[in-house]
């Protein structure tokens, strides 16, 4: 089983890798919603939004609660927010290390090189 784990927890990545499954479990985080509540809200058509919804419920990630004929869909852990807060918290942080390195270079790139006269620039 425990060769098994980075298999499974690739899966759970993988589906985790598309923008609008992202959307969708971002919109999840106010409470159920519909189908079509999912796909208004996000600009989705209703067959990819059940697409997507398949995938995450194939991960565990979502569960479907039928009341008559609708579905409502919800977050079955609650950790996912952390994660994706996480996720952002990860991106914000290399986006400020890339901001500060473009800085620095830009700010290199108007000092004085200490290269030969005529030279280009080192």
């Amino acid at each position: 089983m425990n060769d098994q784990i980075p298999v499974i927890k690739a899966g759970f990545f993988r589906v985790l890798g598309h923008p609008a499954r992202v959307r969708i479990l971002e919109a999840l985080r106010d409470g159920d919603k519909t189908v079509g509540e999912l796909q208004a809200l996000l600009k989705l058509d209703s067959s990819g939004t059940s697409q997507h919804l398949a995938a995450l419920k194939q991960q565990g990630i979502v569960a479907g609660n039928k009341q008559g004929t609708t579905v409502r869909y919800s977050v079955r852990d609650p950790r996912i927010f952390e994660l994706l807060e996480i996720a952002r918290i990860v991106i914000l942080s290399h986006l400020s290390d890339a901001t500060a390195l473009m800085k620095d270079l830009s700010v290199s790139e108007l000092a004085p090189s200490g290269g030969t006269e005529g030279g280009p620039p080192r």
